[in-house]
């Protein structure tokens, strides 16, 4: 029987770049055929994302418009790979729907799949900007500080997971929070996982604005420092228990 792959993005606002992401992406679910779907969830956007989402399922087959109430970035990858598990993904891979990351660098961490628990690229050649490498450094020093691990690149939105390993990750992680692809590589270097790190291209955004500026990061940075703590807790525990 063949394994079930679930690609999952969030897409809020994306209505200028979502039939790109779609044509670059939809080959990958094509090609291994069978159940594997590309699943785009619409956070409650504002423009026509959705509409244009479910004009193009008709168009491929293999695609599937979801839409849900905007609850931000890492909630609806949270609400995503909760949806990829219940309809039986074997291994699910998210990323984003703003066309910066390359689908045939995917292949790479497909074929290393049953080597490693799971497979996050590195952003080595990022072209979206020095005010987001900045935060992305900041960040990485941050997580040193609250969690004591050295994570290579925490929030990379390129990320191929076994669902047995995803599981457990999710049972620590709030439904709601907002870092969370940050906190899932954390809980993986913690548990000592085999990951496959691997170098990736982040090419700038195609279209559109993107919705998370340096002033929300930094607010979004605060507020997570006091959740950080508590999912610590929760690590060391489930650590320790085990």
């Amino acid at each position: 029987m063949s394994e079930i792959l679930y690609i999952v993005m969030p897409a809020y606002n994306e209505e200028e770049n979502i039939r790109s992401v779609v044509e670059q992406w939809h080959p990958v679910v094509e090609k291994l055929g069978g159940e594997s779907r590309l699943v785009i969830f619409n956070d409650g956007s504002k423009d026509n994302t959705y509409n244009v989402l479910c004009q193009l399922a008709n168009e491929f087959p293999y695609l599937v418009a979801e839409t849900k109430p905007n609850s931000g970035h890492g909630s609806t990858c949270l609400y995503a790979y909760r949806y990829a598990l219940d309809h039986g993904a074997d291994y699910v891979f998210q990323t984003d729907s703003d066309g910066q990351t390359n689908p045939d660098e995917f292949w790479k961490f497909w074929d290393k799949r049953e080597e490693y628990d799971l497979g996050i690229g590195t952003r080595y050649s990022r072209q979206d900007g020095f005010s987001r490498i900045v935060v992305t450094k900041t960040l990485r020093l941050i997580v040193k500080l609250m969690f004591g691990v050295w994570v290579k690149d925490a929030n990379t939105p390129f990320r191929l997971m076994k669902r047995k390993n995803l599981e457990g990750y999710l049972q620590l992680i709030p439904a709601d929070f907002f870092l969370a692809n940050v906190v899932l590589s954390v809980i993986a270097v913690k548990k000592k996982e085999k990951i496959f790190w691997n170098p990736i291209t982040f090419k700038p955004r195609q279209a559109g604005v993107n919705s998370i500026n340096i002033k929300r990061i930094i607010k979004i940075g605060f507020k997570s420092l006091g959740d950080f703590r508590r999912i610590n807790r929760a690590i060391n525990q489930s650590l320790k228990s085990h």
